[in-house]
């Protein structure tokens, strides 16, 4: 777990190690989490809380980047756990942690009751007098710490990002994309856009980006997976892809197999791009490290060209 700058860095342990985390940001002996994975990530995040050297008394936010279930399936339990701490999030956001049951019955029709014990376990309701919704440009003090968040919509049209002026890095969420460790390279960071359902667009998605650069950050803080570096050439790599992969979509539309089209060309731009950026891992373990995201990718790109027809 990391702490420069006072921003731990925690593995949420959902699904595999180093896919999913969550982060605790501490000013001046207060603390607050953003993002929190699921039920079962609590003894990490408490545990992550005690080597901090705080109470959970300290915890006085809980600050979600939007609620898709590996980014905040747990804040209700977590928020049980946290007397003193409110939870943050964006307006869209909010009836769905207040009264989670749509949420459940959506991922349930997806997952089936089985794999949503095993992947989520229980989704609890936060009280809505506990909760905060922050509108684009919300500032909050943590300790005199001063966080600014602004709505990035692209991926989730609840999505929000959280700037960290003393770090100068932003909270990304899933708006900046995913990179994984094991597909760092001599190059760098190794990044891919997530465009799952069912909000995904692109337009938007190019904007919050545009705007998250604005701000000329030394750091973006990733769910999936951890803090990176050299933000402009990633950036730059994010919007080469998100139009590489609209028109995937495009040519794959129409055709009596196009989800598996889909996957299939969406996986072979990922090997293409990872044999040219030096990636350690042979083709079969790149599809290992990204083949769930490539799935999810097809099916928010899908999502996208369904919803442009209605």
């Amino acid at each position: 777990m990391s702490a420069e700058h006072d921003i731990h860095v925690i593995d949420t342990a959902f699904q595999r190690d180093h896919f999913d985390a969550a982060y605790l940001l501490v000013g001046n002996g207060r603390g607050a989490f953003i993002d929190c994975g699921t039920s079962h990530s609590l003894p990490n995040l408490l545990a992550a809380v005690e080597r901090a050297g705080l109470g959970v008394d300290a915890i006085d936010w809980l600050i979600l980047t939007h609620v898709h279930l590996d980014h905040a399936g747990g804040a209700g339990a977590l928020m049980q756990r946290l007397p003193n701490a409110r939870l943050l999030l964006h307006p869209r956001g909010a009836p769905h942690m207040i009264d989670p049951a749509r949420l459940v019955a959506g991922a349930t029709a997806v997952y089936g009751e089985a794999e949503m014990a095993r992947s989520y376990g229980r989704i609890v309701p936060v009280a809505a007098e506990r909760v905060v919704v922050a509108e684009d440009g919300h500032r909050l003090s943590l300790g005199g710490r001063e966080l600014l968040c602004i709505d990035t919509p692209g991926h989730a049209r609840h999505h929000l990002c959280v700037w960290d002026e003393a770090s100068r890095g932003w909270f990304t969420g899933d708006t900046f994309g995913l990179s994984y460790r094991e597909l760092d390279s001599a190059q760098g960071a190794f990044i891919v856009p997530t465009t799952s359902p069912v909000q995904f667009e692109p337009e938007a998605l190019h904007a919050s980006i545009d705007r998250l650069m604005a701000q000329a950050p030394e750091a973006m803080y990733l769910t999936h997976y951890g803090r990176v570096r050299d933000t402009a050439p990633l950036a730059a790599d994010l919007h080469v892809q998100i139009d590489a992969m609209t028109a995937i979509a495009r040519a794959c539309d129409g055709r009596a197999d196009r989800h598996r089209a889909l996957v299939a060309a969406l996986g072979e731009l990922c090997l293409e791009r990872a044999r040219v950026h030096g990636c350690r891992l042979d083709d079969a373990g790149v599809l290992r490290v990204l083949g769930m995201d490539i799935e999810l990718n097809a099916q928010g790109l899908e999502c996208w060209l369904d919803r442009g027809r209605t």
